[in-house]
């Protein structure tokens, strides 16, 4: 990975009324023109997120939004869109021009509370107009004075606030290799692996931990080469069932997705959706959501496979709707059930804002390798590993 992915970096959303300055400082944080600044009031409509590295913290995406307090319908449109960005935030900018908050103002900040989402307010001033000992950190956005300031304050809110849990590294326990099962299809990406292969690899190096790389089909022979028993496999979930039966019971197996599940969402809540699927009946809607929009194969595993598998299961028909993207529906209490895909390409607050939708409106929700593992009867199994004791066969 030359280039950190948005799905793997904070993202830090800016949210004021019309014209209070968020594009001008977005623009004086990057160092970049990346926002359109005018004095037109709405100037800002869908909202605009730009990669950057926000030192000493890191790689970090910031999100500028509309005006909160534009009242026109397309106003209203636009205030849907930052909503939908709000799922995504892991911190936010709740920028101010006067000392104190306004109604509007301290309405979004009661609704950052509420959705736990960690909060700096900047008051934006301009020439020198603050007051002396205001409560919240003043900023010249045109000016780019106290920029500064205000990124090590939001580099420490990250530190303090960090919401990634581990990967994989917690989960071994000595130097024995690790085996990644990477099948090669035709929706692998021409010379590369796909983002959670590379992530997973890369955790293993980090943590000074040996990996060793095989297709299914060469599995077999790979075990045999070792002198020592892996201390765990983690495959593709769609070669599940394959690499189940080629390996020892005594050798714990999990999937990238299953880890996955963990690295971005709850685990638990994705295991009780897994067993919601025996309680699927011919014409149940399931909902079938992809956080990216990938060119879809002949055998695509969320239109095709995943709907072939559960209505094998079921014994029947069953009525699909699909989304991608980052559009996620407002109201989901008209699904049955909802299968998520990895979430490899969105981040952890916007996957847990989906599973806290589905809990909302009383639906189970389930990801690909969970809901594959419980299909192929070995979720027990594949969950094992991630209860962080002594691998089995030790």
């Amino acid at each position: 990975m030359n280039k950190t992915p948005h799905a793997l970096r904070p993202h830090i959303i800016i949210l004021g009324k019309v014209n209070v300055g968020k594009s001008t400082l977005i623009n004086a944080l990057t160092n970049q023109t990346i926002a359109l600044v005018s004095k037109e009031p709405g100037t800002t409509t869908d909202p605009v997120q730009k990669g950057m590295e926000l030192l000493p913290y890191g790689p970090v995406v910031m999100i500028d939004t509309a005006g909160l307090d534009d009242p026109s319908v397309l106003g209203q449109a636009r205030g849907e869109v930052t909503e939908r960005a709000l799922r995504r935030a892991d911190l936010a900018i709740l920028l101010i021009t006067n000392s104190a908050l306004d109604p509007i103002e301290a309405k979004m900040h009661s609704e950052l509370r509420n959705r736990d989402i960690p909060t700096v307010i900047v008051q934006n001033v301009k020439n020198g107009d603050g007051v002396p000992n205001a409560p919240y950190l003043q900023v010249d956005a045109l000016k780019g004075t106290h920029i500064d300031r205000l990124k090590d304050q939001l580099a420490e809110r990250l530190d303090t606030d960090s919401l990634e849990p581990p990967l994989v590294a917690d989960l071994l326990m000595d130097q024995r290799p690790v085996i990644l099962v990477t099948p090669i299809d035709s929706g692998a990406p021409k010379g590369r692996l796909i983002l959670p292969q590379v992530q997973t690899l890369r955790d293993i190096i980090d943590a000074g931990k040996t990996a060793v790389i095989c297709r299914e089909t060469e599995l077999e022979q790979t075990l045999k080469s070792l002198v020592h028993a892996p201390q765990l496999v983690i495959t593709d979930s769609q070669v599940f069932e394959q690499v189940a039966q080629t390996l020892p019971e005594t050798i714990p197996l999990t999937s990238f997705s299953i880890l996955m599940a963990r690295y971005k969402g709850e685990i638990e809540t994705l295991r009780r959706g897994a067993a919601a699927v025996e309680h699927l009946q011919p014409g149940d809607h399931v909902l079938i959501a992809e956080a990216c929009t990938h060119h879809r194969q002949k055998d695509d595993i969320g239109t095709v496979k995943i709907p072939r598998w559960l209505e094998a299961r079921v014994g029947g028909p069953l009525n699909f709707s699909w989304t991608s993207g980052r559009h996620f529906p407002d109201d989901v209490g008209n699904y049955d059930l909802i299968v998520h895909c990895g979430a490899c390409m969105t981040n952890r607050r916007d996957m847990l804002s989906r599973i806290e939708e589905a809990e909302r409106g009383g639906v189970s929700i389930v990801n690909y390798g969970v809901l594959i593992a419980h299909l192929n009867g070995i979720l027990e199994r594949s969950l094992s590993p991630l209860s962080m004791e002594a691998p089995v066969g030790n």
